[in-house]
């Protein structure tokens, strides 16, 4: 028995159907230099306890939040990831404080963890981003929404 022409399915095209979710290049480019910014600022800062991070990714944030969306969504993550190590970095200098040194023993192996952990999740970040995909960072306080 066969089916009638009308009632077969044609199959998906292989062209474009419509709009594709892929940011445009210069889009993938401010987001990739809104997480490698981080990098740039504790360079210039001299990576005290994590300041620097955020500076960057805030300042690309505050300038191309109201025209690119993928670019707002991007510096924002980056912006809460560099906050929570600044975050980190400052309760780690405090624990030294209070226990008038003897908690360097802590925060320094606990420094050098999270500073790691901090230039590799960048990094990836950044590649990601000029792939075109939303980065989400691993155990990250979402401050800024």
């Amino acid at each position: 028995m066969s089916v009638p022409p009308e009632s077969v399915v044609p199959p998906p095209s292989a062209g474009p159907a419509g709009p594709t979710d892929m940011p445009a290049a210069d889009e993938r480019q401010w987001a990739l230099f809104a997480h490698l910014s981080s990098l740039l600022g504790c360079i210039i800062t001299g990576a005290w306890f994590g300041w620097g991070c955020f500076l960057g990714p805030l300042i690309i944030w505050l300038v191309k939040k109201d025209t690119m969306p993928f670019v707002n969504d991007q510096a924002k993550e980056a912006l809460n990831f560099n906050i929570t190590v600044a975050i980190i970095g400052f309760a780690l200098m405090l624990l030294t404080l209070i226990t008038f040194g003897l908690g360097v023993f802590i925060a320094i192996p606990v420094g050098i963890v999270v500073g790691v952990g901090w230039l590799v999740f960048t990094i990836i970040a950044g590649i990601r981003a000029n792939e075109g995909v939303r980065y989400r960072y691993p155990f990250t306080l979402r401050l800024i929404k």
